[in-house]
């Protein structure tokens, strides 16, 4: 399993000073979330748009910050849409022998193991239904 302190090396995404750069990410293939953001494995026509060395951003913070941004080692796609009210926001499929992850500077990496994921957002029930605020 990579350290953060690689994946910060690896991507060129840093995160808060106060995150312990010698922990391990772990590569997972199950449900998982990052803050307000759901990594949901699916049974579901993969995607096919290549994941550019930059990242794609799923959700963006406010004033760019705090953004939730989809990187990858290896072959990984990613298909952005917008279904149920901007719940779904795309679908991830990661090949074997690579890995996809989500870099958040609060969240730190969130390591994603080859299959097929919808990548959704949370919600909540308050006064209105609002989207969970990361």
């Amino acid at each position: 399993m990579p350290t953060l302190e690689q994946a910060i090396a690896t991507f060129g995404v840093t995160v808060d000073e106060h995150l312990d750069r010698q922990a391990e990410i772990p590569i997972l293939s199950g449900l998982q979330f990052q803050g307000d953001v759901a990594v949901v494995p699916v049974n579901r026509e993969p995607a096919r748009t290549p994941i550019p060395e930059a990242g794609v951003p799923v959700v963006r913070g406010q004033a760019e910050a705090n953004t939730h941004l989809l990187l990858a080692t290896g072959k990984a796609y990613f298909a952005a849409e917008q279904r149920f009210d901007g719940l779904v926001l795309g679908v991830l499929t990661v090949a074997e022998g690579a890995t996809a992850f989500l870099a958040h500077p609060e969240h730190a990496y969130t390591g994603i193991a080859p299959g097929t994921y919808e990548l959704r957002r949370q919600r909540e029930q308050a006064d209105q239904t609002r989207f969970v605020a990361d």
